[in-house]
Protein backbone atom coordinates (compact mmCIF):
# COMPACT_ATOMS: atom_id res chain seq x y z
CA UNK A 1 0.00 0.00 0.00
CA UNK A 2 2.55 2.81 0.88
CA UNK A 3 4.96 1.25 -2.04
CA UNK A 4 1.66 2.35 -4.50
CA UNK A 5 2.02 5.51 -3.32
CA UNK A 6 5.08 6.64 -3.39
CA UNK A 7 4.36 5.84 -7.05
CA UNK A 8 1.36 8.18 -6.91
CA UNK A 9 3.33 10.44 -5.20
CA UNK A 10 5.83 10.84 -8.22
CA UNK A 11 2.22 12.28 -10.23
CA UNK A 12 1.24 14.25 -7.22
CA UNK A 13 0.67 18.22 -7.24
CA UNK A 14 3.84 19.73 -7.48
CA UNK A 15 5.71 22.19 -4.83
CA UNK A 16 7.25 25.16 -5.90
CA UNK A 17 7.43 23.60 -9.49
CA UNK A 18 8.63 20.30 -8.75
CA UNK A 19 7.05 17.25 -7.42
CA UNK A 20 7.13 16.33 -3.98
CA UNK A 21 9.21 12.85 -3.81
CA UNK A 22 11.62 14.71 -6.53
CA UNK A 23 13.23 17.25 -4.31
CA UNK A 24 15.95 15.68 -2.36
CA UNK A 25 15.86 17.02 1.11
CA UNK A 26 12.31 18.00 0.93
CA UNK A 27 10.40 18.74 4.49
CA UNK A 28 6.89 19.83 5.79
CA UNK A 29 5.70 21.27 8.14
CA UNK A 30 2.15 20.59 9.91
CA UNK A 31 0.70 23.71 9.05
CA UNK A 32 1.56 22.79 5.19
CA UNK A 33 0.48 19.20 5.40
CA UNK A 34 -2.93 19.99 7.73
CA UNK A 35 -3.86 22.46 4.98
CA UNK A 36 -3.12 19.95 2.04
CA UNK A 37 -5.02 17.05 3.04
CA UNK A 38 -7.81 19.50 4.91
CA UNK A 39 -6.78 18.63 8.71
CA UNK A 40 -6.25 20.01 11.71
CA UNK A 41 -2.72 20.21 13.37
CA UNK A 42 -4.21 18.79 16.16
CA UNK A 43 -5.79 15.31 13.91
CA UNK A 44 -1.68 15.18 12.87
CA UNK A 45 -0.62 15.46 16.14
CA UNK A 46 -3.07 13.12 17.46
CA UNK A 47 -1.73 10.46 14.68
CA UNK A 48 1.39 10.91 15.87
CA UNK A 49 0.52 9.93 19.47
CA UNK A 50 -1.05 7.06 18.17
CA UNK A 51 2.09 5.97 16.50
CA UNK A 52 1.00 6.36 12.89
CA UNK A 53 3.57 9.33 11.81
CA UNK A 54 7.18 9.86 13.21
CA UNK A 55 8.22 13.18 12.09
CA UNK A 56 11.95 14.25 13.17
CA UNK A 57 11.91 17.44 15.95
CA UNK A 58 13.84 20.26 15.90
CA UNK A 59 13.02 21.17 19.47
CA UNK A 60 9.51 22.07 19.59
CA UNK A 61 9.38 21.54 15.25
CA UNK A 62 7.93 18.84 13.83
CA UNK A 63 9.66 18.37 10.34
CA UNK A 64 7.84 15.94 8.02
CA UNK A 65 9.53 14.74 4.96
CA UNK A 66 7.87 12.89 2.25
CA UNK A 67 7.14 9.28 4.08
CA UNK A 68 5.27 11.19 6.41
CA UNK A 69 3.25 12.87 3.47
CA UNK A 70 2.66 9.62 2.26
CA UNK A 71 2.05 8.15 5.36
CA UNK A 72 -0.53 10.59 5.53
CA UNK A 73 -2.16 10.08 2.89
CA UNK A 74 -2.67 6.65 3.54
CA UNK A 75 -3.99 7.30 6.55
CA UNK A 76 -6.58 9.67 5.34
CA UNK A 77 -7.35 7.80 2.71
CA UNK A 78 -8.20 4.57 5.22
CA UNK A 79 -10.13 6.42 7.04
CA UNK A 80 -12.40 7.72 4.44
CA UNK A 81 -12.92 4.16 3.49
CA UNK A 82 -13.98 3.44 7.35
CA UNK A 83 -10.66 1.75 8.58
CA UNK A 84 -10.10 1.75 12.32
CA UNK A 85 -6.83 3.60 13.09
CA UNK A 86 -5.47 0.39 14.14
CA UNK A 87 -6.34 -1.66 10.79
CA UNK A 88 -3.85 1.52 8.85
CA UNK A 89 -1.38 1.13 11.71
CA UNK A 90 -1.00 -2.64 11.33
CA UNK A 91 -0.86 -1.97 7.26
CA UNK A 92 1.79 0.51 7.50
CA UNK A 93 3.55 -0.92 9.97
CA UNK A 94 3.95 -4.19 7.24
CA UNK A 95 6.47 -1.60 4.70
CA UNK A 96 9.62 -1.99 6.33
CA UNK A 97 9.35 -6.02 5.94
CA UNK A 98 11.77 -6.15 3.42
CA UNK A 99 9.71 -8.52 1.17
CA UNK A 100 8.87 -5.55 -1.15
CA UNK A 101 5.26 -5.13 0.39
CA UNK A 102 3.63 -8.06 -0.48
CA UNK A 103 2.94 -9.36 3.14
CA UNK A 104 1.29 -5.30 3.62
CA UNK A 105 -0.58 -5.85 0.23
CA UNK A 106 -2.37 -8.86 0.99
CA UNK A 107 -3.06 -7.81 4.57
CA UNK A 108 -4.64 -4.86 3.02
CA UNK A 109 -6.80 -6.96 0.60
CA UNK A 110 -7.80 -9.07 3.72
CA UNK A 111 -8.81 -5.93 5.77
CA UNK A 112 -10.20 -3.77 2.18
CA UNK A 113 -12.05 -7.19 1.68
CA UNK A 114 -13.66 -7.48 5.19
CA UNK A 115 -14.27 -4.33 4.77
CA UNK A 116 -16.04 -4.10 1.94
CA UNK A 117 -18.51 -7.11 3.17
CA UNK A 118 -18.99 -4.72 6.11
CA UNK A 119 -20.38 -2.16 3.66
CA UNK A 120 -22.67 -4.29 1.78
CA UNK A 121 -24.12 -5.46 4.86
CA UNK A 122 -24.70 -2.19 6.13
CA UNK A 123 -26.37 -0.90 1.98
CA UNK A 124 -28.47 -4.21 2.80
CA UNK A 125 -29.89 -2.83 6.07
CA UNK A 126 -30.21 0.24 4.92
CA UNK A 127 -32.06 -0.30 1.76
CA UNK A 128 -34.58 -2.56 3.91
CA UNK A 129 -34.67 0.13 6.65
CA UNK A 130 -35.94 2.60 3.27
CA UNK A 131 -38.34 0.10 2.06
CA UNK A 132 -39.91 -0.17 5.45
CA UNK A 133 -40.25 3.65 6.05
CA UNK A 134 -41.99 3.87 2.48
CA UNK A 135 -44.63 1.09 2.97
CA UNK A 136 -45.43 3.00 6.36
CA UNK A 137 -45.25 6.10 4.88
CA UNK A 138 -48.19 5.13 1.67
CA UNK A 139 -49.63 2.94 4.95
CA UNK A 140 -50.47 5.97 7.17
CA UNK A 141 -51.10 8.46 3.93
CA UNK A 142 -53.78 6.16 2.29
CA UNK A 143 -54.89 6.14 6.31
CA UNK A 144 -55.13 9.60 6.33
CA UNK A 145 -56.62 9.97 2.86
CA UNK A 146 -59.61 7.79 4.11
CA UNK A 147 -59.93 9.71 7.34
CA UNK A 148 -60.34 12.67 5.58
CA UNK A 149 -63.17 11.92 3.35
CA UNK A 150 -64.91 10.23 6.24
CA UNK A 151 -64.59 13.29 7.86
CA UNK A 152 -66.00 15.15 4.83
CA UNK A 153 -68.98 12.64 4.33
CA UNK A 154 -69.93 13.24 7.77
CA UNK A 155 -69.78 17.10 8.40
CA UNK A 156 -66.99 16.39 11.30
CA UNK A 157 -63.69 18.17 11.02
CA UNK A 158 -60.66 16.06 10.42
CA UNK A 159 -57.98 16.63 12.40
CA UNK A 160 -56.01 16.70 8.93
CA UNK A 161 -58.27 19.42 8.49
CA UNK A 162 -58.46 21.09 11.28
CA UNK A 163 -55.90 23.80 12.85
CA UNK A 164 -52.71 21.83 14.86
CA UNK A 165 -53.05 21.07 18.08
CA UNK A 166 -50.59 23.39 20.01
CA UNK A 167 -47.80 21.82 21.50
CA UNK A 168 -45.43 22.48 24.15
CA UNK A 169 -41.93 24.32 22.75
CA UNK A 170 -39.40 21.57 23.33
CA UNK A 171 -36.54 22.96 26.04
CA UNK A 172 -33.45 23.77 24.84
CA UNK A 173 -30.69 21.42 25.43
CA UNK A 174 -27.72 22.37 27.30
CA UNK A 175 -24.31 21.24 25.59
Amino acid sequence: MEQQLHAEATSAPKRNGAAHCEMPGVTYSITELAEEFGLTTRAIRFYEDKGLLKPERKGQTRIYHPRDRARLTLIVRGKNVGLALSEIKEILSLYDLRDGCETQNRVAVDKFRKRIAQLHEQRSEIDLQIRTLEESCARLEAQIERQVKEARNSGAPSAAVAKPAMTKKPEKAIV
